[in-house]
């Protein structure tokens, strides 16, 4: 999926960045960091103004990010995705219908043939891998699965997000607003 041209998903962790969002021409994005008391109203704002959030629902404060949950997510919220490092909460998801991105952390080869393991296990929509700045990693975990793949964490500049980008990743997530800015800049003047 291109997310309409998006090379960014700009990563929301609180509601200023969120009313920064909602000023760009940003279609797609990623809640971080939010309150359980606040799903309902935030998704209903972000839907008013067609904007499709993912929401890291091992994030949520006050909410266990388990498969109860994620039902619970999934019937009440209606988000566009879910993205959890657990795959019984992306398995819960897939059977609901609903976007999933599996967070992996490659730290070591151990964890890159984990990660492989488990996401050929729980078939997610999307990966998301951090840190994004590891090119190699990128290429590998998309060749061996063939999933479109999100880039985030450590990525601070443009020409760290086109490495990424070349290597494989569909996307970048990233709270950086600066960065946000130059492609929704990038978008507006058609480059």
């Amino acid at each position: 999926m291109s997310f309409n041209g998006q090379k960014i998903l700009p990563a929301v962790r609180n509601m200023k960045d969120f009313d920064k969002m909602m000023n760009t021409h940003y279609q797609y994005g990623v809640f971080l960091d939010l309150h359980v008391g606040q799903l309902k109203s935030v998704y209903q704002y972000a839907n008013n103004a067609e904007k499709k959030m993912f929401l890291h629902i091992d994030l949520i404060q006050g909410l266990k990010s388990d498969e109860y949950a994620t039902e619970y997510v999934c019937q009440e919220v209606k988000p566009y995705g879910i993205i959890s490092t657990k795959g019984s909460v992306i398995q819960k998801a897939n059977h609901k219908g609903v976007a999933t991105t599996l967070r992996t952390f490659i730290i070591d080869s151990s964890a890159l043939k984990k990660s492989i393991n488990l996401i050929q296990k729980v078939d997610p929509d999307y990966i998301e891998i951090l840190p994004g700045v590891v090119p190699k990693v990128i290429k590998e975990i998309h060749e061996a699965t063939g999933k479109p793949i999100f880039a985030g964490g450590l990525i601070e500049s443009v020409e760290e997000v086109e490495v990424a980008l070349d290597a494989g990743a569909s996307a970048i997530t990233t709270s950086n607003r600066s960065l946000w800015k130059q492609y929704d800049l990038s978008r507006i003047n058609g480059q």
